[in-house]
């Protein structure tokens, strides 16, 4: 496993790729005098670029999605074996590997009974945003349609998604958006010194208590869901403090307020526990997934909901209206369930939640260690295997360091072949909090690795 192809093959590929790819989140100035990464192959935490060069890719694929490695045979037959049998039908029907799949998941998530399959995780948070209009309407008069989502949270890339997005560089230039979408203050308790009013001491609580404050001001009978991410991704990766969520579910349940949790990174593992949500003893209405749910194998994103959701849609079978009148063409494809199945098993056949839990709390360590040894980390945060190391250029103000140096620490990473991540194109100002996400498959080797290639990164960067 070298990543080599023929100079004949490596000349098509690249020449091809330059003519007639539009490559995602990229500036393609620069490649009309030099050429795009081109990733050819993978195993394990390893991929191999056009040139053959070797790189340890510390954020699964780019986007926290290949939670159990690449070149993994077992999911590719299992894929191969269904495609043979029943590739697609329509959502409408059923299939055996959509049944199965929808079991096992459930059997992960005490209190939810209902899985809705979609193609991406920004098409799974649609439909949850389509259920409580629906719901609004069918039970409200329409009035209780509002959903609120939390500064620096990110929920897809669609308009109505960007619609309830909390990043707004990420936003720039793709309005207007949809009305009825409410942002609520973040919980980065970092930065809780530019929070007017944010306390040092129970500052979970407090902010919490922010979002009441936004339901009240806009009226309870007017709020419908609360979305929010179980740890910020790529608003700079902020696990919540203590005390947030059981107050945050304590407001949704007084106000009669449905709350959709957007699992799309931290589920299938990510955190340590099969979702990131277990961590907090909370009971979500919704629950959305997609990226590690079938590692990249094949496209897969499922919302589920408790019965008590299910439920409001069958009230009448008479009514033309009363279902949830909805489709994802590819949500019948059967590849995605039997992939994901496959990927359940490995996770639990080699204790990957065990391991992202060990191998989390190793790395955590080691990025603590870099704040020893670098002034510039002023925070490392995180959970399992999905964590972040905030750069400042002064500890005592926290102010951010530019974002062209953060950028430079991980060119500098992949120089040394060592593939990292940064909050990017996301919050005006602060896109400066370096990324980890390694697979869940890490192994001490793997962290010394990618830490020790951040460590001679700052150094060569900062000094």
């Amino acid at each position: 496993m070298d990543g080599t192809l023929s100079a004949n093959d490596l000349s098509h590929i690249v020449t091809a790729d330059k003519a007639h790819v539009w490559h995602h989140l990229s500036q393609h100035k620069p490649w009309e005098v030099s050429d795009p990464n081109i990733i050819i192959e993978g195993k394990g935490l390893r991929v191999w670029n056009q040139a053959g060069k070797e790189h340890l890719d510390a954020v699964s694929g780019a986007v926290w999605t290949v939670n159990v490695g690449y070149g993994r045979e077992e999911i590719a037959r299992a894929v191969y074996d269904q495609l043979c049998k029943m590739n697609y039908f329509a959502g409408a029907m059923g299939s055996v590997p959509g049944a199965l799949f929808a079991e096992r998941l459930i059997g992960k998530m005490p209190g939810m009974s209902r899985v809705y399959y979609c193609n991406s995780g920004s098409e799974a948070n649609e439909k949850a945003f389509k259920m409580v209009r629906q719901i609004a309407h069918k039970r409200y008069g329409g009035q209780k349609h509002k959903i609120l989502f939390r500064d620096r949270d990110y929920h897809g890339t669609t308009i109505g998604c960007l619609s309830a997005g909390g990043q707004d560089e990420r936003n720039a230039q793709y309005g207007p958006f949809a009305p009825g979408f409410v942002r609520v203050p973040h919980c980065l308790e970092y930065r809780r010194h530019e929070q007017e009013g944010a306390p040092s001491e129970n500052y979970g609580e407090w902010a919490a208590d922010q979002i009441e404050k936004v339901i009240l001001r806009e009226g309870p009978d007017t709020v419908g869901a609360l979305c929010l991410e179980p740890v910020t991704a790529g608003g700079g990766v902020i696990a919540p403090p203590e005390g947030y969520w059981p107050r945050v579910q304590e407001i949704c349940r007084k106000y009669d307020i449905l709350l959709h949790i957007d699992e799309v990174v931290c589920g299938i593992g990510r955190t340590g526990t099969w979702f990131g949500y277990q961590h907090y003893g909370i009971e979500p209405d919704m629950v959305t997934m997609a990226k590690g749910v079938a590692s990249g194998y094949a496209a897969i994103a499922c919302l589920v909901t408790t019965e008590a959701v299910f439920d409001l849609f069958k009230t009448d079978e008479t009514d033309p209206m009363d279902y949830f009148r909805d489709i994802s063409t590819f949500g019948g494809c059967t590849a995605g369930p039997a992939a994901a199945m496959e990927n359940m098993r490995i996770i639990e056949d080699e204790d990957l939640l065990g391991n992202t839990e060990r191998m989390g709390a190793y790395m955590t360590a080691r990025l603590h260690d870099l704040m020893d040894r670098h002034k510039v980390v002023g925070d490392v945060r995180g959970k399992g295997l999905f964590l972040g190391a905030e750069l400042v250029s002064d500890r005592e103000s926290r102010d951010p360091v530019s974002e062209p140096l953060v950028k430079k620490v991980v060119a500098d990473c992949m120089a040394q072949g060592v593939i990292i991540g940064a909050t990017n194109r996301s919050i005006p100002g602060r896109n400066n909090t370096l990324c980890f996400s390694p697979a869940l498959i890490a192994t001490k080797d793997d962290i010394d690795e990618i830490v020790t290639a951040v460590d001679g990164a700052l150094g060569r960067v900062f000094g």
